[in-house]
């Protein structure tokens, strides 16, 4: 008797490349952009050039008579759509302009060059109104919403707080500030769309193309089987593409009214007032700890703002009730409308923001009370979550702090503030916590199994830069007990199972979930097949509706810890980051390579908005001022010279069958606080006020000797 085939080794847990790797770095790889279909037209959007008021006028005849000039659409003559659950995709649909940047016309020509010419041309005239720029704190419109984002109650209290804080030991009373930021990915929203016989398709840039075909069948008043959309490579979102963006919309207008398919790609400029934004907020935290550092009393009040055409209101006092021990407790949002572009999603929206203030605040109550910041964290962890009373599925917070601080060498570090120095230098290190929740969302798959050996595994999923397609696969071929290179994954077309968009870091663990469940069931049929499988092979379909739709018992949550250590010039007032470490509890990590890949690029984020990502809301006339990357600052490599990311092995049995949880949002959170509880330990001034920039700073640095070669600043004696 022949002995049963040795099965091949586990594919997941293994450094596996990128599937699509090749194609990337080859160009074979094509974008919403690059898709060129016979016959092809270019659109160009004319965005609103006031702050409020209404269109009178669309002087489209004297565009129309440019060559190469096909169409002008207007609030006159754009089809009309069916009511949009989203407000921000009802654009030419009347006179009315919110804010400025708000698109009022389009225009359709042969080439990129031509539509873009002829939409900077274009006359448009107004009656404008008085507008409302805020600022939102004090604003005597603020009000209170029933809900945050995500369904979270706007207030939570437990406890008697106001009771508890005052009769502390120990109190902080801070109040933190962050202006707004955007996503710019690297590939700008674009779409193609083409209408053939009654039939839509459309190639657009997007973080879900289930979601954006069923928003476009509604608006367009068309069954769903008709319409098709395709994302099959995405350069980025970071939440910006989590929903339909007006450009999809208005290529699929134009491509009606003109017959013909059309491209639209956005220009850089005008991302900031049509895709979304993370909300500015001010942030008061306070805290009281009894004599040991134990948190008695937390408070957590976020002002945000929105716009009038759609309410949004990020989360950030959300995290405050995960996060620590604290028998006395109130979060609050508050919200205002004005006439501005309106926020969204970007990434680890809530958590991003409000943590940040958390974790300053109790950097705060560290110095306070002459804690270390790692060992007032540990004395603060608790087993259960403190807002719903329910136990954590996993909880290694401690785990990660204990972790980051053997790594990064904490225990040597010199706790008193402005006492490191290397030249004009001033050197610091700080430390915040991090989480994020575990989400889950109903996906289906399926899976077949064809006569030659080989697997497909097809569902809609989105690969936004993220290695989705190479953690399928790993997922399918460990279930299969099947090679790895024998896996085949189609995601990025609705036409395929329907499937969740790519965010909330719950991307692996839904899709993952039905790639498992329909895998599972493949393996089943094929072993009670006997004989070789027929022509058309086996196959097999899961949809994890049931299963994802449940309650579970336990709080879900990823957690980790960040170090930073910076060096301020104390001439320049510039801030560097030198060393930036994150220690990770995700659940079991699928692909470390592609897991380190996110880990690093959410901490790379959170520097940028540390130092360098702020973005100026001009009153005067309600818009961004800095609207490309000339202007609005990224970290570039000379900004990270040294970022690692490491992660406990966690065993969670309450999440999914892979045991995963997300891990593309957790590295943003708490780096931002790391690297400015770093700048306080370096300067001893605390600053409560992102981006920390040289203006900013310059104003608290110490008189220091100069550098030989290196003049004084005036009224900066040697």
């Amino acid at each position: 008797m022949c002995p049963p085939p040795t099965p091949p080794a586990p594919a997941t847990g293994t450094e596996a490349e990128r599937r699509d790797a090749w194609d990337k770095v080859t160009g074979t790889a094509r974008y919403a952009a690059e898709h060129a279909p016979p016959g092809c037209l270019h659109a160009a959007p004319v965005p609103a050039t006031i702050a409020r008021g209404r269109v009178t006028a669309v002087h489209a005849d004297e565009i129309l008579r440019r060559p190469g000039v096909h169409a002008v659409l207007s609030h006159e003559n754009a089809p009309r759509l069916a009511e949009a659950d989203d407000p921000t995709l009802a654009v030419l649909q009347n006179d009315r302009v919110p804010h400025r940047g708000w698109y009022v016309a389009l225009v359709v020509a042969d080439t990129p060059e031509n539509a873009r010419a002829a939409a900077d041309a274009l006359r448009v005239e107004y009656a404008a109104e008085d507008h409302d720029a805020g600022p939102a704190d004090g604003h005597p419109r603020l009000r209170t919403p029933e809900k945050a984002n995500g369904g979270h109650p706007a207030v939570r209290e437990r406890g008697d707080f106001d009771a508890a804080f005052a009769t502390s030991a120990f109190q902080v009373d801070a109040t933190y500030t962050m202006t707004a930021l955007h996503n710019h990915p690297m590939e700008p929203h674009a779409s193609t769309a083409s209408w053939t016989g009654g039939e839509l398709t459309v190639h657009d840039s997007s973080q879900g193309s289930t979601t954006v075909r069923d928003v476009l069948a509604g608006l367009f008043d068309l069954p769903r089987e008709r319409v098709t959309v395709v994302s099959a490579h995405v350069g980025g979102g970071f939440g910006s593409k989590g929903t339909p963006r007006p450009q999809v919309v208005l290529a699929v207008m134009a491509a009606r009214h003109t017959g013909r398919p059309v491209k639209l790609a956005l220009p850089r400029r005008h991302l900031p007032a049509t895709v979304g934004h993370r909300a500015p907020t001010v942030q008061r935290v306070r805290i009281g700890a009894d004599a040991h550092g134990a948190i008695q009393a937390l408070a957590h009040e976020v002002t945000t703002q929105t716009s009038t055409v759609a309410e949004f209101v990020e989360q950030a006092a959300v995290p405050a009730r995960v996060m620590y021990a604290s028998p006395h407790s109130r979060t609050t949002h508050r919200v205002v409308a004005l006439d501005v572009p309106t926020p969204s999603w970007m990434r680890a929206p809530g958590e991003a923001s409000g943590m940040y203030a958390l974790e300053a605040a109790m950097d705060e109550l560290a110095v306070a009370t002459g804690l270390d910041p790692v060992e007032l964290r540990l004395r603060n962890d608790t087993d259960r979550e403190p807002d719903s009373g329910r136990p954590f599925s996993s909880r290694n917070l401690a785990g990660c702090l204990r972790e980051g601080a053997r790594l990064f060498g904490w225990k040597d570090r010199d706790p008193r503030p402005g006492v490191r120095r290397s030249g004009d230098r001033l050197i610091g290190t700080g430390v915040a916590s991090a989480t994020y929740p575990y989400l889950v969302s109903p996906s289906t798959a399926t899976a077949h199994a064809a006569p030659d050996g080989t697997y497909a595994v097809r569902l809609n999923a989105t690969d936004i830069g993220t290695g989705a397609r190479t953690v399928l696969a790993q997922i399918a071929a460990d279930v299969l007990h099947a090679p790895l290179d024998s896996v085949r994954v189609e995601i990025g077309s609705s036409a395929l199972p329907d499937a969740p968009l790519a965010g909330g870091s719950s991307g692996t663990s839904s899709w993952g979930w039905a790639v498992h469940r329909a895998c599972t069931v493949l393996g089943d049929r094929l072993r009670a097949h006997s004989g070789p499988l027929p022509p058309e092979g086996l196959s097999a379909r899961a949809d994890t509706t049931e299963e994802a739709g449940k309650e579970s018992p336990y709080a879900r949550h990823a957690f980790g810890a960040h170090f930073a250590e910076v060096e301020v010039d104390a001439v320049t007032g510039e801030v560097r980051v030198s060393r930036l470490l994150g220690v990770f509890a995700a659940g079991r990590i699928l692909n470390p390579r592609t897991a380190r890949s996110q880990f690093i690029g959410g901490m790379t984020m959170g520097i940028g908005m540390a130092l360098t990502e702020g973005s100026t809301l001009d009153r005067r006339y309600g818009e961004f001022v800095e609207r490309d990357l000339a202007s609005y600052h990224v970290p570039v490599n000379a900004d990270v010279p040294s970022l690692e990311a490491h992660w406990l092995d966690e065993d969670d049995p309450h999440l999914n069958p892979m045991g995963s949880k997300g891990i593309g949002e957790i590295g943003i959170v708490g780096t931002a606080a790391a690297v400015a509880n770093a700048v306080h330990h370096a300067v001893g001034a605390r600053l409560r006020d992102l981006p920390l920039t040289p203006d900013r700073l310059l104003p608290h640095l110490p008189h220091l000797p100069h550098l030989p070669g290196r003049p004084p600043l005036p009224g900066r004696p040697d």
